[in-house]
């Protein structure tokens, strides 16, 4: 397979890892961006080696993940009683256009650091032999030790699991409760508001419907308080899926309030967390910016050409129902 691009930064002129995207996602170690092996569901060897390392993955999900961990140079699957430091998510069993899944979830990530500064889980995208793609990304509930920093998504806040709220559990609510959550949990809560609130208009923008209660988390810091966790598994799902503009059941606010535009819902939550106008109008002003630097990155990735242009059409359609915001 022909690399031109950097399959971390999308940085121009690499036929793989740029330094930049080494140091990031890889500590600096000059890794391949080949795994040694074929892709899941491809040859009985490997299969045995991905059926083995599922056993001793925690992380819930619809897709399948696998754990691994660098060895000098080399990425490889953990063994029994290893902590995996990444996460590895081939192409799925599931969706539409699912061989585009890694590059999409690849793309959406970068862009949320690259062009919009939203903090993001360090990621890339990687091959195996056989040149299917997947997408890797670095574990930041796990120290350099292996022992692991405290991490609570906002399911469990919420004391919501399959056995008290049924299996569509990480689905109900909206998410002014999000921000309610935060406000009884987090005591640097003013300063994660504007950080929780501008992931989610980028959600909506790039037409992420799975933004579910499990996407989100709280993280411990090195100094013993907590903050938002960094973004992660953010991807245009509708490209995959027939999917609702947003994950939680009742959308972005409770019912009673939501009987208006899209735009306009933005601004009442806004209102509701106690967002300063001026942090309101910086944070949509940003989001509605940059739309060049998202179709410039959008072809630099490894999508195929027809699913860059449904990714930069359903972009500019949220972008447009996001500017009635000012009529």
């Amino acid at each position: 397979m022909k690399i031109e691009n950097c399959p971390g930064t999308f940085a121009k002129g690499f036929n793989t890892y740029s330094r930049t995207c080494l140091k990031r996602v890889f500590d600096a170690r000059k890794v391949s961006h080949v795994l040694p092996y074929d892709s899941p569901n491809s040859n009985r060897q490997t299969d045995r080696l991905f059926e083995d390392n599922q056993k001793r993955i925690s992380i819930s999900g619809v897709q399948e993940k696998f754990s691994v961990l660098l060895e000098k140079n080399k990425l490889r699957l953990i063994k029994e009683g290893e902590q995996g430091t990444y996460i590895l998510k081939p192409i799925p069993n599931i969706g539409k256009k699912n061989n585009q899944m890694p590059a999409n979830e690849h793309l959406t990530m970068q862009i949320a650091r690259q062009v919009y500064n939203i903090e993001t889980a360090e990621n890339a995208l990687i091959f195996f032999e056989n040149n299917a793609p997947a997408y890797i990304t670095k574990r930041f509930d796990v120290k350099q030790d292996g022992s692991k920093k405290a991490k609570e998504d906002f399911a469990t806040l919420a004391g919501k699991t399959p056995q008290t709220h049924g299996e569509h559990y990480k689905y109900e609510g909206n998410y002014l409760e999000l921000f309610q959550l935060m406000k009884k949990f987090l005591p640097a809560y003013r300063v994660e508001t504007p950080k929780l609130f501008k992931i989610l208009v980028f959600n909506y923008l790039f037409s992420n419907g799975d933004a579910h209660l499990k996407n989100f988390a709280i993280l411990e810091t090195p100094m013993g308080d907590h903050r938002l966790s960094p973004a992660y598994d953010l991807l245009n799902t509708h490209i995959h899926v027939d999917d609702s503009d947003f994950a939680l059941d009742e959308g972005l606010l409770p019912k009673n309030m939501a009987q208006t535009t899209i735009a306009q819902q933005f601004k009442i939550l806004a209102e509701q967390i106690a967002l300063k106008p001026k942090q309101f109008d910086g944070i949509m002003a940003s989001m509605m910016g940059h739309s060049e630097e998202v179709i410039e990155l959008t072809q630099a990735s490894f999508l195929e050409k027809a699913t860059q242009r449904n990714y930069i059409q359903d972009y500019q359609y949220r972008l447009k129902q996001l500017q009635k915001i000012k009529s």
